[in-house]
């Protein structure tokens, strides 16, 4: 499989095609299922009116709990499979609340710690009784099961790098409105790869991981099963510049300044 490529297809079958440890980190962030509601006390599909949940233009967002909890046990094996690391961005919203707490039971051994992305403000709740969402979860998974917090490999020194990161929603992308900010996944790449490293991220989108691979020289291969966000992301990589790592120091955001990469250049696998 090639590297500096992003593919089109079902991840679960595409992940197949990639060896055992041949992934230094994966980074994603995965469909929320956020077109549910509770209606008569049982879960169902939100009406196609209900503008706040209009986040992807060509994907439904609508499993059913045990569904979405299932698929997601798989993909998360499937990650630890191929890489040592996963940093895994989720919102606890209806839709997908019991299946996170489920999975954070299954994988516990893994989980090494969790960060907390805080986006300065949250969408009004869709009803009466419920919090608005202004954080999202980074839950960071290492294949190896070992005791305590400490990750095996990371390139952050100590006090440098907090578990709350503040960081503001980026404008939507034409096509497609959930999308993390590059600056989330270039702390990530920072504080836990080396340049030349390979990412994976198996739900790619907009392409937000590539983007920021690219900008910090890192190989990436990327997942997704819409043809249309597979093409919104590889025009977005054409267009985009490599930005001087000098206009992207500390600004008060619990994000340590960007370290002097080692240049070492892109290749395939």
């Amino acid at each position: 499989m090639e590297v500096n490529k992003i593919y089109q297809g079902n991840c679960l079958e595409l992940m197949k095609n990639l060896p055992d440890n041949s992934i230094d980190i994966i980074i994603t962030s995965p469909p929320y299922n956020m077109r549910t509601r509770i209606r008569n006390g049982k879960y169902t599909k939100r009406e196609k009116g209900e503008h706040f949940i209009k986040k992807y233009a060509y994907f439904h967002d609508a499993l059913s709990i045990e569904d979405y909890y299932k698929f997601h046990k798989k993909v998360i094996k499937e990650c630890l499979r191929v890489g040592r690391m996963l940093f895994w961005n989720i919102q606890v919203v209806t839709g997908s609340k019991e299946a996170i707490f489920k999975l954070i039971g299954d994988f516990n051994k893994n989980i090494k710690d969790i960060v907390v992305w805080d986006k300065g403000h949250g969408q009004p709740a869709m009803h009466d009784s419920v919090l608005n969402r202004a954080t999202e979860l980074i839950i960071i998974f290492e294949k190896d099961e070992t005791a305590g917090r400490s990750f095996l490999k990371s390139f952050f020194e100590r006090g440098t790098l907090s578990d709350i990161w503040r960081l503001k929603r980026p404008k939507p992308i034409p096509g497609h409105g959930a999308c993390y900010p590059v600056e989330l996944v270039k702390t990530i790449l920072e504080g836990f790869t080396k340049e030349g490293d390979l990412v994976l991220d198996p739900f790619i989108g907009s392409g937000t991981t590539a983007v920021a691979c690219k900008q910090l020289n890192r190989r990436y291969i990327g997942f997704d099963i819409s043809k249309e966000y597979v093409e919104i992301a590889q025009k977005r990589l054409s267009q985009e510049t490599l930005l001087p790592l000098a206009q992207n120091q500390q600004g008060g955001n619990g994000i340590p300044p960007k370290p002097k990469g080692s240049g070492i250049l892109p290749k395939d696998i």
